[in-house]
């Protein structure tokens, strides 16, 4: 039986209590300014111990080598074949991220979208052994389920692919692809033999990684509404988490904690293409934000 009980995955405490004043104020907020958005790794699901994104690259890689052994050859793919997080160190995340990109150059975007849902309806988690998709938060989704009941607009803005999130945004959150901003791979449009267009991946980035300021800039650019609600779990979500309270209305920043290593992880998360001045929990401390921790305000993590 379905619980009538708002957010029956959180525990009673000083977290629910701020989040049930907050929905409940929004209700003085006009329905086309309430817009919450979300970031995806780490604060929708799981990102440890590697990237969803990363595994679905990682699969496609192997798959490539498969085929030509001398691809591996890359230094790039090599150091991911390797499994040495130093050696993928060395060369730069960027450099090593835009390489894997480039494994879908010259494919069309229901092409790749293909690609990324046939992967996530077979992929396991390597750590906790069950399927991909069952490893988003459920404390989350009783979340992005209270606030749709009070007409929000609710967005994902991620530091992963824009393309990736899309393909599986409504599966899993309900969020249609053009709430979904992440990076962005460039497209060229193209003609095909017989003259009709059409749209290929290209090689190479538009504009910079999804984190930090760019959250925001691109926020504005891509979608023009502000969040009243931002959530985020890094470094990367800091500017995001800032701008939503800032505004001039009820408002609330939300940082999940990695703090049980027992049912999820524990670690700090950060940026992964920013140099940090502040751990972000500290930052939440002196900011006043809600910190969520998941050993204590979750009763249960994923949906199971």
């Amino acid at each position: 039986m379905t619980s009538t009980t708002p957010l029956p995955s959180w525990r009673p405490g000083v977290t629910r209590d701020r989040l049930l004043a907050f929905l409940d104020a929004a209700r003085s907020v006009p329905t086309s300014d309430r817009v919450a958005y979300f970031d995806n790794d780490g604060t929708l699901w799981c990102e440890r111990p590697t990237y969803v994104q990363f595994e679905f690259f990682l699969d496609a890689l192997r798959r490539r080598v498969a085929d030509d052994p001398s691809a591996g050859e890359r230094p790039e793919f090599a150091a991911v074949l390797s499994g040495d997080p130093a050696q993928v160190g060395e060369l730069g995340l960027a450099r090593v991220a835009l390489a894997l990109a480039g494994l879908f150059v010259g494919r069309a975007p229901e092409e790749f979208a293909a690609e990324v849902r046939a992967f996530m309806a077979t992929a396991t988690h390597a750590a906790l052994g069950w399927p991909m998709s069952a490893t988003v938060y459920q404390p989350m989704l009783e979340l992005i389920a209270e606030l749709r009941r009070l007409d929000f607009t609710v967005g994902v803005v991620t530091g992963g692919g824009t393309e990736f999130v899309r393909a599986v945004s409504e599966d899993l959150y309900g969020v249609p692809a053009e709430l979904v901003v992440g990076t962005l791979i460039a497209y060229d449009f193209e003609r095909d033999p017989s003259g009709r267009p059409v749209l290929r991946r290209a090689g190479r980035m538009l504009g910079t990684a999804n984190e930090g300021p760019a959250k925001v800039a691109n926020i504005q650019t891509q979608l023009g509404r502000r969040p009243i609600l931002a959530a985020g779990n890094s470094g990367g979500d800091r500017e995001m988490l800032e701008w939503a309270t800032a505004a001039d209305r009820p408002s609330l920043a939300l940082l999940v904690d990695h703090d049980d290593a027992e049912r999820e992880y524990a670690y700090t998360g950060r940026a992964e293409t920013l140099t940090e001045t502040e751990p972000i929990t500290e930052t939440a401390s002196r900011l006043s934000w809600s910190v969520v921790s998941i050993a204590n305000d979750w009763e249960t993590v994923f949906p199971r």
